[in-house]
């Protein structure tokens, strides 16, 4: 009902414009929140309202039809806007369509449907894990709606209710993040290997780290299907590991009651993988690190020097990765995490690679296909807390409305809305 009212108050103003107009939120330097406009753009698309993401254009900035109700939430949200009435607006298009800019219109039309991929203790503030997520705190500073789903609900096909699933900070190996050596003792630790374990054995399964990879699989039909899945921190090494490790136990006894395939090594299938090739498992079971993907083992970058920088794509023929890597900067701050970054000779050749630190040699933001969906691996745990430790407070993104590194967070929750491909069913 509420949403009949709203459309119909849309209709009444819109005809009692004389003249129709655009709302532009700029989105370069002198954009006063730039995590807040895309709520702002979201929430205009699930007013049933199209609007458009002009690549390239201040720093990839938003427009659409102006309306009373959508100024007025700008102000409400302190996101810096512009009237353009049509003529201007239709100039800045034709200007954009200009072969020789690099620059493009992308319409978007429908929000996507988004999960989050968290234990539900965690969205109900009861946290099992010590930790926050970077991908949750900025899609309620933004305030983008998002359901929590895990394990049991994947198994169940509830993902292809969804258009966009982020991988929360997660082991998908069943190593409870190789957190043995430091956190054994602590209650959390201890909980949470309880809760994962009688999770498992109620949906069937002798060892978390056969649920995990039955989960894992899943979201790769997900993905092969149509979906769009973005990973943050240890959820993306672990997620390929976990794929090439599949029907090899990589585990040892304190986390899942036995010892290793002495071969697992051997055994490793990279073809299954989405990113990664060649890597080696880390073999000491009480090291905080799962294998070489991570660039962790003699990494020589300070942090006044942990820059990595975006590459400029084709707005126009690689739409895409162009619309993964707007900014208003193209050197981003860097920032790190249980996976920092990649390292680029692990990283398959197929991957396009969209930040990089060159100079280290590694890749902190990757993106592929998979069938008819895409996904997107995104180095380090929080993009304004250089080194967040476990029990660190979240985040607070009042601080930080202009933060590049999530900005590039939600370019990836937007993008699906210009993406139109079927669902394979």
């Amino acid at each position: 009902m509420k949403k009949f009212l709203f459309a119909f108050v849309l209709l009444v103003v819109s005809f009692s414009q004389a003249q129709a107009a655009y709302i532009l939120l700029p989105m370069g330097e002198d954009q006063k929140d730039h995590l807040k406009a895309y709520g702002i753009t979201y929430w205009v698309l699930d007013k049933n309202v199209d609007a458009y993401w002009l690549l390239n254009y201040e720093g990839g900035s938003f427009a659409f039809r102006h309306n009373p109700i959508f100024e007025k939430e700008c102000k409400t949200r302190n996101v810096s806007y512009r009237m353009i009435p049509d003529v201007q607006f239709n100039k800045i298009l034709s200007d954009i369509s200009n072969p020789e800019v690099n620059q493009d219109a992308i319409k978007l039309e429908v929000p996507p449907k988004i999960a989050v991929y968290t234990p539900e203790e965690n969205a109900k503030g009861e946290k099992i894990q010590p930790w926050d997520d970077a991908v949750t705190l900025v899609l309620t500073y933004a305030e983008i709606p998002y359901d929590v789903i895990y394990d049991k609900d994947v198994l169940d096909g509830k993902l292809a209710e969804y258009d966009w699933l982020h991988l929360h900070h997660e082991d998908f190996t069943g190593q409870y993040g190789r957190f043995y050596r430091s956190y054994s003792s602590t209650a959390w630790y201890k909980d949470n290997v309880r809760k994962m374990e009688s999770l498992a054995t109620s949906l069937g399964f002798e060892k978390v780290s056969q649920l995990k990879l039955a989960v894992v699989k899943e979201i790769k039909n997900y993905v092969s299907g149509g979906g769009f899945m973005f990973a943050m921190c240890s959820a993306t090494d672990t997620y390929d590991i976990a794929l090439a490790a599949d029907g090899v136990d990589i585990c040892d006894h304190m986390y899942d009651g036995d010892g290793p395939d002495p071969t697992a090594q051997s055994k490793l299938d990279y073809s299954k993988t989405l990113a990664f090739k060649d890597f080696s498992l880390m073999k000491d079971p009480l090291i905080y690190e799962y294998s070489t993907i991570d660039h962790n083992k003699g990494r020589k970058v300070t942090p006044k020097q942990d820059y990595f920088t975006l590459f400029d794509f084709s707005a126009k023929w690689d739409p895409v990765p162009a619309m993964l890597t707007q900014n208003h900067t193209r050197t981003v701050k860097g920032f790190m995490g249980q996976t920092t970054a990649f390292v680029k000779k692990h990283v398959k050749s197929g991957v396009l690679i969209l930040g990089e630190n060159k100079p280290a040699g590694e890749a902190r933001y990757i993106h592929g296909e998979q069938g008819f969906g895409t996904w997107t691996f995104y180095g380090g745990h929080d993009p304004e807390d250089y080194r967040h430790y476990v029990n660190d407070p979240e985040t607070d993104l009042n601080l930080h409305p202009n933060s590049p590194g999530y900005r590039l967070i939600l370019n990836n929750v937007l993008f699906p809305a210009a993406k139109k491909k079927k669902r394979k069913t």
